[in-house]
């Protein structure tokens, strides 16, 4: 009985999975933020033309991830991959243009008033911090300048979780 309670423990415990939805627009990062949390080459990184979903392993979950591709014709159809999801990742370029930034700044706002995500976490990612013309969290992502504070907007009841990262730094943590 002993050595059938060391040997023969059975299969492992199930994680949880979270279904996330990751959105930004072309060149935020999205692809190589997945690639890297997947430890997979960033090499091969090529951009998100429609959509991919991707199972990223932690030690206590899985968080089956959807990659939603952010160019001008594809982003008016990402709220029909919304559904189901129990989380947003909005990965930002903090080096982008003031035109970029404001695009950014819509969806985002977009998103955050949408019916199926209005209620959930938000996790927006400032990427590319290593880049010389890159703005810091504190300089340009506000919660009020992300969000808008005209009086139409009501504060929705998602956390935002607004956060900044280097190409440099490892995902092992999370």
């Amino acid at each position: 009985m002993c050595f059938r309670a060391l040997c023969c423990k059975g299969p492992p415990p199930a994680r949880p999975e979270y279904d996330l939805v990751c959105i930004g627009l072309t060149g935020s990062g999205k692809t190589s933020l997945l690639s890297k949390l997947c430890s997979e080459s960033p090499e091969n990184v090529v951009s998100t033309t429609g959509f991919s979903i991707k199972a990223v392993p932690f030690q206590n979950a899985i968080l089956n991830v959807k990659e939603l591709g952010g160019a001008d014709n594809i982003r008016k159809y990402w709220s029909r991959y919304y559904q189901g999801s129990q989380g947003v990742i909005f990965v930002l370029d903090s080096a982008s243009s003031e035109d970029d930034l404001e695009a950014a700044r819509n969806e985002l706002h977009s998103a955050l008033q949408h019916p199926q995500l209005c209620t959930l976490p938000f996790l927006i990612l400032a990427n590319h911090q290593d880049k010389p013309a890159a703005r810091s969290v504190q300089e340009g992502f506000r919660e009020d300048y992300l969000t808008g504070n005209d009086k139409h907007l009501e504060k929705p009841q998602s956390k935002l979780y607004i956060t900044h990262c280097r190409r440099e730094k490892t995902f092992s943590n999370l």
